[in-house]
């Protein structure tokens, strides 16, 4: 039984636009299968409300699924317990796939509910937790399962094992210098983090919607740039904090800025800390740009999580797309880089660049929390099971 993160998003016509999270998980299936194992996968796929849903159904995953493992059959259950389950799985040949309905059709799922989890502990004989990107939930299929299952019979899947091994080579063996590039757009979903990183990193870029709230801190005049004025204060705390660590924070010296949030917006340039009144930063400026850019190519070690503009618009790309490249070039001379989180994830899809980085997690949530410190209970579940 092989827990995956087959949470991909759908368009109008229940076709995958982004089938990243599914082929991450090819190697672990196709290894059991030519081992002589069969193959019965779970996942959730978005947030169904109340139980059963047809846009919510994994069938509409089955033929791709079938395509990614070149052409083998995939078996398809119309629910994730009960009889059909059951039974289709309990006649399971050795090289054979099947794909369970949507764990999140049971509330029990959410819930980390036991029952629930024994009656899918019921369909296999060993566990494989391949769901890097649920790994921050104690969910049934996610943590609770793994208690029904003996310690040789439970285990990370290759890709699991992957963004462990390479979060913690961030995280324990980093190289120096080791510059944490962190962006998007509000402090407090990254304070965690940054507190974290203060103990890590050498170096710590802040770039986003995030950086104008440190800009504030300091006393500069942002405009209309986004701006958590509850966490003014917190930013003041984390600069003196890194001051007395030793650690180099660095805010965008300039700005790519706009009379409004639009594609369409007239822009211009200006200092960072002097933004003028109607005006808001979405994108760093051509100096910041050098200034990291210089930053991450000394680097030994680079984690970045969040963009440093409104990459999505064309307009507001550039510093985005530099930081990419720079992350790239640092790798080919050597420097160990992770990326992750959903929008940096994004970007160096969008810029062809993911083959380019040491290193591309599959999980946002999951890995913000991993580098904040936080034991992730799919982990857990795991490693300290016995």
């Amino acid at each position: 039984m092989i827990r995956v993160d087959f949470n991909v998003p759908l368009n109008d016509k229940l076709e995958i636009t982004d089938d990243t999270r599914m082929r991450a998980s090819i190697p672990t299936i196709q290894k059991i299968l030519k081992d002589g194992g069969s193959v019965i996968l779970m996942s959730h796929l978005g947030r169904p409300k109340d139980g059963p849903t047809d846009k919510y159904s994994l069938k509409h995953l089955v033929k791709h699924l079938s395509d990614l493992l070149g052409g083998v059959p995939v078996l398809f259950a119309n629910d994730c317990i009960g009889e059909q389950a059951k039974l289709t799985a309990g006649m399971l040949k050795p090289g054979e796939v099947l794909l369970l309905e949507n764990l999140r059709f049971y509330k029990e799922e959410e819930k980390g509910d036991e029952g629930f989890a024994k009656k899918l502990a019921q369909l296999g004989d060993i566990y494989v937790n391949d769901a890097f990107g649920t790994a921050h939930r104690a969910h049934a299929s996610t943590a609770v399962i793994a208690k029904f299952f003996p310690g040789d019979k439970k285990m990370f899947g290759l890709l699991m094992e992957s963004e462990v091994k390479s979060a913690e080579k961030v995280l324990h063996q980093a190289g120096k210098p080791f510059v944490a590039i962190i962006g998007g757009a509000k402090v407090s979903d990254k304070m965690l983090i940054l507190e974290n990183l203060l103990e890590k990193a050498t170096d710590i870029i802040i770039g986003g919607g995030m950086a104008y709230t440190f800009m504030k801190a300091e006393g500069g005049n942002i405009g209309k740039s986004l701006c958590e004025a509850d966490r003014v204060q917190t930013a003041i705390d984390l600069l003196n904090k890194a001051a007395a660590k030793g650690v180099c924070i660095h805010l965008p010296s300039d700005s790519i800025i706009a009379d409004k949030f639009d594609a369409e917006a007239q822009t211009s340039t200006s200092p960072s800390n002097n933004i003028p009144d109607g005006w808001m930063g979405l994108d760093i400026g051509p100096n910041a740009v050098e200034q990291f850019c210089n930053v991450i190519k000394r680097s030994k070690t680079i984690l970045w999580n969040g963009p440093m503009g409104v990459f999505e618009m064309e307009n507001f790309r550039h510093g985005t797309k530099s930081v990419a490249l720079a992350v790239v070039e640092s790798t080919s001379h050597g420097a160990f880089s992770l990326v992750g989180g959903g929008d940096s994830v994004s970007a160096v899809n969008m810029f062809g660049l993911a083959e380019k980085v040491s290193y591309v997690s599959t999980g946002g949530g999951a890995m913000l929390e991993y580098f904040e410190g936080k034991e992730l209970p799919g982990i857990a579940a795991i490693t300290q099971g016995s």
